[in-house]
């Protein structure tokens, strides 16, 4: 089974967006109940969020950890996130009503372009179909990463039929 879905992976056996291994490093970990942000070495999360209160979530994730500095992200293919919220998860929430986002630490390796178009589909038909809890059942989304890891074209329209069937093969 693929590891890793751009900036999401699988650490033991929960699946966590951003790299916690790294110096001051911040992740967000995806639980049954909802999102955890974290920092390393600290054994309670920053703050929690249930799935229920998403209506939207969406992933932002630079290529390379360098777009995501000041100033050295004017590098980054046109479209491509970048700047401080170029590693990022943002959305909607209820109960209040609210714009919510977060950022998490790039890993030390580089994410493909057809991994982040991926993902970022993942997160939209998710959203779309009101199942952003599924995030948190590791076994539902290891399926989904192993299905959706393997393809490598970043041409969008093939990418967004493939997050469809996917979806739709996994009973969404």
């Amino acid at each position: 089974m693929t590891q890793y879905l751009g900036p999401l992976e699988l650490i033991g056996e929960r699946w966590v967006i951003g790299d916690p291994t790294r110096k001051e490093g911040v992740s967000i970990v995806l639980t049954p109940e909802g999102l955890e942000h974290r920092r390393r070495e600290e054994t309670a999360p920053l703050f929690t969020i249930e799935w229920s209160r998403f209506m939207e979530l969406q992933v932002r994730a630079a290529y390379r950890r360098w777009h995501t500095t000041f100033g050295l992200g004017f590098g980054a293919p046109p479209g491509a996130d970048m700047g401080r919220d170029g590693c990022s998860l943002h959305g909607m929430v209820r109960h209040p009503y609210d714009l919510w986002s977060v950022r998490y630490t790039h890993h030390e390796r580089r994410y493909t372009a057809a991994h982040v178009h991926v993902l970022k589909g993942l997160f939209g038909g998710l959203t779309e179909a009101k199942a952003l809890n599924r995030l948190g059942d590791a076994e539902w989304l290891g399926a989904a990463v192993a299905k959706l890891s393997s393809h490598n074209s970043p041409y969008a329209p093939k990418l967004n039929r493939l997050v469809k069937e996917t979806l739709q093969s996994l009973g969404t």
